[in-house]
């Protein structure tokens, strides 16, 4: 064995190092944590550099959201050095706030620009006017432009998300054209799997894959290669629209085209990931009324949204107290009325619940059309009427063994397949009129549903006791 064959690779001890601080889901180790931040609160700046330096950027950033929130100031200063661009890239947006609001705006600035245009404008767009118009001053011209001109778009459209660093390329351009320009330019963007190919008015014509420049011949005409079916994305094109498309075309790559059709940026789908874990976790916490639903979001923050929600739902609860009321003089007969009825309404509420997750789901991903509503509307209504029907006769026999009674165990079965039914096209129905409306149906759609399910379950099971003459 030669002396090659013993020596160490070099960076493994690095890597091992790094391995030792990672637990088997690749997550900071709580000990590692306390360790770096009592070697700050012990004044040992050294000692928690080196024990932090060897991390990815992303675990730096994950450091600071472990960090608890009045550890990361110290923490921040005496990590000085490592906090890079990739580092506030990857850092959660109120840890990120945080940090940002502890700079000096010549030091955001510094960081801003080294990041791409998009990952500069997600640190900037949440400053205060007057913070933002300090570190705007501090950057160079064309960086300023740029991130001017991106926080002029909407928030959260395309405009926003793109990056300005790209590389585009006549058409009459030969493949050796393109290769030379790409070795002798030293400012180009370093992370791109595609060239765009645009005409004399700067307007996107088609694409080419950096694998085709690499296999074709040097004397093989650009516009020979290139693909000219491209999906294009408007600046103003809301981000949720730009992931579809994604996910849709298995985009790598995009271009974005102003009004004019003009090229002025590109998304990369490492952008698009984002977006979908966003705007997934979004929907869903805005179903429950949880706000962002982030550990790192301020409590006060977090109180007001979901008092909001809580007062929303409150009038709703109070019209299913009187649907209620209604039948007291029942209840008050035929006590046992009052353990059932919750049954009744909580398993249409449960039904609803399901059935609006899919609605909503099927809206966000633009499954649901208005040449497939009809459809949906009746898969779901045989959905609910046959689970209702199935769990009405299971409860109807259950109660018939548990109080001994066929007229209680059928008003109980016949109200559980009635607000079953209810509940199914109160889910599709609910989400798909909001829609219409141009109202998010994540955000309001629950409140509703369960005023049907709940107002419903009470006024079937409760009328039909009456009808059948229970307390009689």
């Amino acid at each position: 064995m030669s002396e090659t064959d013993l020596a160490p690779v070099e960076g493994a001890t690095e890597l091992d190092d790094v391995a030792d601080q990672l637990d088997e889901d690749d997550r900071l180790k709580p000990e590692f944590v306390r360790a770096v931040l009592d070697a700050v609160e012990a004044g040992d700046n050294d000692a928690a550099r080196a024990l932090v330096e060897p991390l990815h950027p992303a675990d730096i950033a994950d450091l600071f959201e472990l960090a608890p929130h009045e550890d990361r100031g110290p923490l921040a200063k005496a990590l000085t050095d490592l906090l890079d661009a990739d580092v506030f890239a990857e850092m959660n947006d109120y840890v990120r706030e945080d940090l940002i609001d502890s700079l000096e705006p010549q030091e955001v600035a510094d960081i801003a620009s080294e990041l791409d245009t998009d990952d500069a404008v997600a640190i900037i767009e949440d400053m205060e006017p007057a913070d933002q118009r300090e570190v705007l001053r501090a950057l160079d011209p064309d960086d300023r432009a740029a991130i001017e001109e991106a926080l002029s778009y909407p928030e959260e459209s395309a405009g926003r998300l793109m990056q300005r660093e790209l590389i585009a390329v006549p058409e009459h351009w030969t493949v050796g054209d393109a290769i030379d320009y790409l070795r002798s330019q030293d400012e180009l963007t370093t992370d791109f799997w595609e060239i765009f190919v645009v005409d004399p008015g700067h307007k996107p014509i088609g694409t080419c894959s950096l694998s085709w420049i690499l296999r074709a011949p040097r004397t093989v005409a650009i516009a020979d290669v290139m693909k000219r079916e491209q999906t294009l994305i408007p600046v103003d094109m809301d981000q949720e629209e730009v992931a579809l498309r994604f996910q849709k075309y298995a985009l790598i790559s995009a271009a974005v085209v102003d009004l004019t059709g003009r090229l002025v940026g590109m998304i990369t789908v490492d952008d698009v990931v984002h977006i979908i874990q966003e705007e997934a976790g979004e929907d869903t916490l805005r179903l429950a009324g949880a706000g962002d639903g982030d550990i790192n979001e301020p409590i006060a923050m977090t109180v007001r949204t979901r008092l909001m929600w809580l007062l929303i739902n409150l009038p709703t609860a109070m019209l299913a107290a009187w649907v209620v009321s209604l039948f007291d003089a029942e209840i008050a007969k035929f006590a046992v009325l009052s353990a059932l009825m919750g049954i009744v309404s909580g398993m249409g509420g449960n039904a609803g619940t399901q059935t609006l997750a899919v609605v909503v789901r099927a809206i966000a991903t633009n499954q649901l059309t208005d040449s497939n509503t009809g459809r949906m509307i009746w898969r779901e209504f045989s959905i609910a009427v046959s689970n209702g029907a199935a769990l009405g006769v299971l409860i109807g026999i259950g109660t018939y063994f548990i109080f001994g009674r066929g007229d209680l165990a059928t008003v109980f079965g016949l109200a559980i397949l009635i607000n079953n039914m209810v509940a199914g096209l109160a889910g599709v129905f609910v989400p798909v009129t909001l829609d219409r409306f141009r109202i998010d149906p994540a955000i309001s759609s629950s409140v509703f549903v369960t005023m049907f399910t709940d107002c419903m379950g009470f006024f079937s099971f409760l009328g039909l006791a009456f009808l059948w003459g229970l307390g009689r």
